[in-house]
């Protein structure tokens, strides 16, 4: 599994390049227009990436912050011993991730990206044609449209940021094409009360199926959240000068919030790793001279407090290199 900065960094100059003969005020509005799409909790009634500009201004915008979102879910269900030699990326636009599978896992041999845009699938090929992976660089990116998948199959078969432009219906049926094609699914959402009601209703499918969770759950009950609660986590993204010009903001980086669930049909799951901790961290840890607090979702479908101390040796001093998304050490 690689973790280093090499294919953020890639991926920077990559949309740099690909983006830089756009006209400047057109990424611009074209941006705010994405702003308000995505601030909104109801599914498109029109294309989201309706023009090359949109496009453009969706991969400027948005592709880093997916990215790493999808580069940190599939280092994890890479820790869980998932050795895909296939990807198959629905509704995959641009082409995240397929980028962050090509970080995350050294087995892969076959990269496959489908969307209905078109130009968004042209850009997506133009980003990869410099890529660090031989394996990123030969990715097909090929139309497509819900509902109508060509019949392809793969070790893993990604659906990240889909969802909320569809209705329930369409998102059940998504899932069923996910599943009847992939061996291991992994299905990310925005770290929002709506999107992780979306990841809810996929886990629970998933595991109505039969099928094993890989993450980010410990256990396979009811989610043990309060009411008004929810599941996120949060990736860190280095902006360029391009992605805080077009947010105009000031800060060098920002974190992206996102739900996720990930999952292996009964096949896929006897070979892989158990996964042995003591639950998941759901927010930041409160580090005190002498103990650290968590808040954790435990194995055995609970959550709450968990405190580490000092006197705990060697697992304190792992708690205090632990954050928000890690298993409790």
């Amino acid at each position: 599994m690689s973790r280093t900065p090499e294919y953020a960094a890639a991926l920077r100059t990559a949309l740099r390049r690909a983006v830089g003969a756009v006209d400047e005020r057109e990424l611009t509005r074209a941006t705010e227009a994405l702003v308000a799409r995505y601030r909104s909790v109801a599914p498109a009634s029109a294309p989201i990436l309706a023009s090359r500009v949109h496009v453009a201004a969706y991969a400027t915008y948005r592709m880093p912050a997916t990215h790493a979102a999808l580069s940190r879910v599939l280092g994890e269900v890479a820790a869980r011993g998932l050795r895909p030699r296939s990807l198959l990326d629905l509704g995959g636009g641009t082409g995240a991730a397929a980028w962050a599978a090509a970080e995350a896992f050294d087995t892969l041999e076959s990269v496959t990206v489908l969307d209905q845009v078109e130009d968004a699938l042209a850009l997506g090929r133009d980003l990869v044609a410099d890529a660090p992976s031989p394996i990123l660089a030969a990715a097909t990116f090929r139309q497509a449209r819900a509902g109508a998948w060509p019949e392809l199959e793969a070790d893993l078969v990604t659906v990240s940021y889909v969802l909320s432009e569809l209705e329930e219906r369409q998102q059940d049926a998504l899932l069923v094409d996910a599943m009847r094609r992939g061996r291991s699914v992994v299905v990310v959402e925005p770290g929002t009360p709506d999107g992780y009601a979306r990841v809810l209703r996929v886990r629970s499918a998933l595991l109505a199926a039969g099928w094993t969770l890989l993450g980010p759950c410990p256990h396979a009950a009811e989610c043990p959240l309060a009411q008004g609660d929810w599941c996120h986590f949060a990736a860190r993204v280095n902006r360029s000068a391009e992605h805080r010009r077009l947010k105009g903001a000031e800060l060098s980086y920002e974190d992206e919030k996102f739900s996720w669930i990930a999952a292996a049909a009964p096949e896929v799951a006897e070979t892989l790793t158990a996964e042995a901790n003591s639950g998941r961290i759901l927010r930041h840890p409160l580090k005190r001279k002498g103990f650290v607090e968590f808040q954790v979702c435990r194995p055995d479908g609970t959550a709450g407090r968990e405190v580490v101390s000092k006197k705990a040796g060697e697992r304190y001093r792992r708690a205090r290199d632990a954050e928000w998304g890690d298993a409790l050490p």
